[in-house]
């Protein structure tokens, strides 16, 4: 028995205007393995969603090789189905929205690829400084104007169980 009454953030889950669009913007960012792929039909699947009209629908999730957490939902909802569909975000975070937040290695390599495959707002990134570090980061949107920062740092950083500090100035990680 854990301690914990629940796990790790497992996935996000977007609703997508266009599936086949995104699925490359993400594996862009590093999400390269697909965890599943399917097309759902059951009426649970909408019903789970809230909706009254069940039509089938086309979902992928994507993920980075190893544990199943972390990982982006790609659903587009069937045509025809009473949902209502907002308009793309531009610009700047609003309040209430949230942020994917990813670690890549090479931000400008990244945000070119992103530019190709569709972003709809990209600013070129800024060094962003905090006490204990100082790294290139930037906030951008998906095809459908999901909020997406990004950090360049080594990956491998989110294994780590909290911020690494400046070990001149006598700090333990």
């Amino acid at each position: 028995m854990r301690d914990h009454p629940s796990s790790a953030l497992i996935r996000g889950t977007i609703f997508v205007r266009d599936i086949a669009r995104s699925i490359p913007f993400y594996r862009a960012i590093g999400l390269t393995e697909t965890y599943i792929e399917a097309h759902l039909a059951h009426p649970s699947a909408t019903a789970i969603l809230g909706f009254d009209d069940p039509r089938p629908f086309d979902i992928c999730i994507l993920k980075r090789p190893g544990p199943n957490f972390g990982m982006v939902g790609l659903f587009q909802l069937a045509d025809g189905t009473t949902h209502e569909e907002l308009p793309v975000p531009t610009g700047p975070a609003r309040i209430g929205e949230v942020a994917l937040v990813f670690y890549v290695t090479d931000i400008h390599a990244t945000m070119a690829r992103l530019r190709d495959l569709g972003a709809t707002w990209a600013p070129e990134p800024q060094v962003f400084a905090m006490e204990h570090r100082a790294q290139l980061e930037v906030c951008l949107r998906d095809p459908d104007g999901v909020l997406i920062n990004l950090v360049e740092t080594d990956p491998a950083q989110q294994e780590r169980t909290r911020p690494e500090l400046d070990y001149a100035q006598g700090d333990e990680a």
